[in-house]
């Protein structure tokens, strides 16, 4: 686990990073990198002494680094605001989320594709970029290469194996997600169209 301000400067574009160590101070956040966890990029907790951790992922793309830190922070604030019984995404958040991250949506910082993309997200931000399907997209070109396919792009009857190797066949779309049912038993599951998985031939 990384827990330096210092250290965070590897992580994010490095334009970026000037105002992001403002904020962490500014706010007095304890900030720590753990390795991946397939549930979330990142979360927010206040701590039993009245401080407040961040953990984020360490991730390679650093453009996600520095959207999922930001989006933690925005959780910080809002809690110190509004208090602790705001909904987690709700309208409160996401004002704070527009305010915190508007310094950074410039072409120093993001590439002008992404840029783009960024500045519809947040007229509305949701929970999560994974939740926004063009944002996810173009977000993940700037992840490392590799062999995965996105659910989107497969053929209904195609079977894609997950992160933990379990298996599925690729159905039909439902109004926003794809119905896939696990090979080895008869459970339906959703799955987003830009869930990256790996094709069996």
């Amino acid at each position: 686990m990384i827990e330096s301000i210092s250290v965070i400067e590897s992580f994010v574009p490095k334009a970026s990073f000037p105002k992001l160590s403002e904020y962490l101070n500014q706010w007095q956040v304890k900030i720590v990198i753990t390795r991946k966890r397939f549930t979330k990029h990142g979360d927010f907790r206040a701590l039993p002494n009245g401080g407040h951790q961040i953990t984020v992922n360490e991730m390679s793309n650093p453009y996600r680094f520095l959207i999922t830190t930001l989006h933690e922070i925005a959780h910080l604030i809002a809690y110190k605001d509004f208090g602790p019984k705001i909904k987690p995404h709700g309208k409160e958040w996401k004002h704070v989320f527009r305010e915190i991250i508007s310094p950074f949506l410039v072409p120093q910082i993001f590439p002008l594709e992404l840029l783009r993309v960024l500045l519809l997200h947040f007229q509305n931000p949701k929970a999560s970029s994974d939740t926004d399907t063009q944002l996810a997209v173009v977000l993940n070109k700037f992840d490392p290469e590799n062999e995965k396919n996105y659910i989107f792009e497969l053929e209904n009857g195609s079977i894609f194996e997950i992160h933990n190797g379990r298996r599925f066949v690729r159905g039909k779309k439902r109004t926003k997600r794809y119905e896939c049912k696990e090979v080895d038993g008869k459970r339906l599951y959703l799955f987003s169209p830009h869930a990256q998985v790996i094709k069996i031939e």
